[in-house]
């Protein structure tokens, strides 16, 4: 009896380990886009001081102020659809790992205002050397006309 209840101690106890070494964490850093800074390993959020907006590295999305509110879209709006990511200076939030570096902002216009240039940056990829590309195009004004209806209908009268 006293070595059945060891063996079945030790299948509990095995039984356990291996439920407790498969879980796992999966943490999604981001991949930082091409025109991002090179240099930056562990950072969550560039604020670009020409166009007053934020990018978020993980969500691959930018953040951006507009009628009352910070919106978090695929593109930017369609007044800076000509900026330069490339060329245009990044400030590289090394400081902050929250979810609303938009908090920041008064602090970051003042700091970092339109025209503002820090170190010289080297972008992690090269603008694509293309003149007009029609079906980036089309996926942009598509974009830009399904969120024009979406903010259409939740405008409050």
């Amino acid at each position: 009896m006293k070595t059945l209840k060891l063996l079945a101690a030790g299948i509990i106890l095995l039984l356990n380990s291996n439920i407790q070494a498969q879980v796992s964490v999966n943490v999604n850093i981001g991949t930082p886009p091409a025109w991002g800074p090179v240099g930056y390993s562990d950072v969550d959020f560039y604020y670009i001081p020409d166009i007053e907006s934020y990018y978020d590295i993980r969500l691959e999305q930018f953040i951006y102020f507009d009628n009352g509110r910070w919106i978090h879209a695929q593109y930017l709006p369609k007044h800076y659809r000509n900026y330069d990511l490339y060329h245009g200076y990044k400030v590289v939030l090394t400081d902050y790992h929250g979810r609303t570096p938009y908090v920041y902002y008064k602090i970051h216009k003042a700091k970092y205002y339109k025209g503002y240039k820090g170190k010289p940056q080297k972008s992690i990829g090269q603008k694509e050397d293309f003149h007009y590309d029609n079906k980036k195009d089309k996926e942009y004004k598509k974009y830009y006309k399904e969120n024009q209806k979406h903010e259409k209908g939740n405008k409050k009268h």
